[in-house]
């Protein structure tokens, strides 16, 4: 039998899922439930199209709710312990500057259950996360991206 894939996170990342879990669970399971309900009053399901939109919504929720509790069930919590030290891991923030003189960046980085590009946040199975990933400030690295290899300089980690 294969083995659950891990998730590393930190505990607030679990606690974001264990949220939207809860939502789902107990207001969108609920909601789609009843527009499948209306749906159905509107007669022939064959040609039915806001039945069929219902029934989309509720295969999504359920598989998302199926994924949330893989993620949660096979949690690995970042201990902040494990990321003391000078150098880039999992839960810990790093800046950087592009070269030769371009913008300077921070991420923190996560694992991939809690991944947010948006809000700073990038899995530690990102091309830039790899190759920072054991650096130490002062570093030169090279990152390979979709968009061709850039060089940064690691300026802090926190």
């Amino acid at each position: 039998m294969a083995t659950d894939k891990v998730f590393p996170m930190t505990q607030a990342g679990k606690e974001k899922l264990e949220q939207e879990l809860e939502q789902l669970k107990s207001v969108k399971r609920k909601e789609v439930v009843e527009r499948i309900k209306v749906a159905r009053s509107f007669g022939d399901l064959s040609e039915n199209s806001e039945y069929d939109s219902a029934k989309e919504e509720q295969a999504f929720v359920e598989g998302r709710i199926t994924t949330l509790e893989n993620m949660i069930r096979n949690a690995k919590i970042i201990e902040e312990d494990a990321i003391s030290g000078d150098s880039v891991s999992l839960g810990r923030s790093v800046t950087f500057v592009e070269l030769p003189n371009g913008d300077e960046e921070t991420y923190t980085i996560v694992g991939s259950a809690e991944a947010d590009p948006f809000e700073g946040k990038i899995s530690n199975d990102s091309p830039i996360a790899k190759s920072l990933i054991g650096k130490k400030v002062g570093d030169q690295v090279s990152v390979q991206t979709p968009g061709g290899e850039m060089s940064v300089r690691i300026t802090s980690i926190n």
